[in-house]
């Protein structure tokens, strides 16, 4: 009975949620926190609070960058090595890397050290690195390993790297991360910052503990019985297979497939893979990536702070919940058209596109005073994400179809979209300045 209980299917969907969780929750985890280590860290405001920002922003973007190399190096070893790499091994070692890189980083991450004369949080930027080392590699990592299971649980993997943003955020919110009010004085108007409800080491400790759940979930389904492939003589017919799919998202829909079939797959040449289809949806991955990894969160805060704290806490976290919701609703109803992904990527734009120039109008955007400002740009949040959310487990979940080398390079387009978009807008908000920040308690447009 017991058996029969830990194999069955829930059980199963639930372990690759919390497994995929791990995925990205490190680096989400970074962003939430920096309202509360800019401030302690030596990296912190620059003596020009008008122009810029923070300078610490600008080191991990740096850092994330480089954390690219470890996806670098996967693809690499698959190609020039064919099915040498032991996919199991590697992301036990980086979950391993990850957790303890979590454990250093709640006990050190307020040490400095001084580097050519000045004073800098060394162990910070060096865990941040390792973060995004293990962040980056589990894109061509952990998609490749998801193609021992049938495709729904593709999706099921996406619903947990939605829970990667959604976790951290509402931790931070528990926090009370960037909550004001605003004091009259001899001086005007002046913001009081609230202190935060626990310190930044209770927060890297909450990483820890998900980082660790998210190790043992992968432990766990390493562990666990693999069904036998289903002989060809009794296989149902294809259609027959996708009805029951569809029809019972929840349960097994396909049998997984056996380690011998995995090393066979990768050691085969993908040719037919590289079909116009492909290429169209590996495009659509890797803009959508480019948008919702990189260019619309460097520029969230310059789109929503014009209308108040309120607005872009809403956007935050409602955004944040549209993600893993997106995902769910992609394990009942899976659109396969071509032409459908495109105008859902077309009307993704679109809001991006409305976001992107309320940025740039910052901090004086339209209907700013108005509540129809503030319920625009949360709902435009919501949708922008909620639509490149579907679509990217969409295009993964067809993507599983094609193969091995298949899930591989969707990973790779989905790193390397999102490390294009935040390279484009690296240098718009941290060199040239291009947007404006809203100040807080002063009318900006007087």
């Amino acid at each position: 009975m017991a058996e029969s209980w830990w194999n069955h299917a829930i059980i199963t969907h639930i372990l690759v949620a919390l497994f995929g969780m791990g995925s990205w929750i490190s680096v989400n985890s970074l962003w939430v926190e920096l309202p509360v280590v800019v401030n302690i860290l030596p990296e912190g405001p620059p003596q020009d609070h008008h122009r810029a920002g923070w300078n610490l922003p600008a080191y991990i973007s740096v850092l994330i960058a480089f954390g690219n190399l470890g996806p670098v190096a996967i693809t690499l070893t698959h190609h020039f090595a064919p099915g040498r790499l032991n996919e199991r091994v590697v992301i036990h070692s980086i979950q391993t890397l990850a957790v303890v890189a979590s454990i250093f980083l709640a006990i050190f991450w307020s040490r400095v050290t001084p580097v050519a004369g000045a004073q800098r949080s060394l162990p910070f930027l060096l865990l941040t690195f390792v973060l995004s080392f293990v962040c980056c590699t589990s894109n061509v990592t952990f998609l490749p390993f998801m193609y021992r299971y049938p495709p729904e649980y593709i999706r099921t993997f996406f619903v947990g790297q939605g829970l990667s943003a959604l976790f951290p955020c509402i931790v931070a919110l528990g926090q009370g991360v960037g909550k004001l009010e605003c004091i009259e004085s001899e001086n005007g108007t002046q913001p009081n910052y609230f202190k935060e409800n626990f310190p930044a080491e209770d927060f890297f400790w909450f990483l820890f503990v998900m980082l660790g759940i998210s190790a043992l979930s992968f432990l766990a389904l390493t562990y666990r019985v693999v069904a036998p492939a289903v002989p060809k003589d009794t296989e149902a017919p294809e259609q027959q297979v996708e009805k029951e799919q569809e029809d019972h998202p929840l349960k097994n829909g396909g049998t997984l497939v056996l380690e011998e079939q995995v090393e066979v797959e990768k050691q085969t040449p993908a040719v037919s893979f590289w079909t116009l289809n492909n290429v169209y949806l590996l495009l659509l991955l890797g803009v959508s990536n480019a948008l919702t990894n990189g260019v619309l969160p460097s520029v969230q805060s310059f789109s929503c702070l014009p209308y108040g704290t309120m607005a872009f806490h809403l956007s935050v976290v409602l955004g944040n919940i549209a993600n893993p919701l997106a995902c769910f609703v992609a394990m009942f109803v899976l659109l396969r058209s071509s032409v459908g992904l495109g105008i859902m990527s077309l009307g993704g734009c679109v809001f991006a596109a409305y976001l992107l120039a309320l940025a740039v109008l910052s901090p004086c955007p339209p209907l700013l005073g108005n509540h129809a400002g503030v319920v625009i740009v949360v709902i435009s949040w919501i949708i922008f994400t909620g639509l490149f959310s579907y679509l990217k487990v969409v295009v993964g979940s067809l993507l599983h179809e094609a193969g091995h080398a298949a899930l591989l390079w969707c990973g790779v387009f989905i790193q390397a979209g999102s490390l294009i978009g935040a390279l484009t807008m690296f240098p718009l908000v941290s060199v040239y300045y291009v947007f404006e920040r809203a100040q807080d308690c002063v009318n900006n447009c007087s």
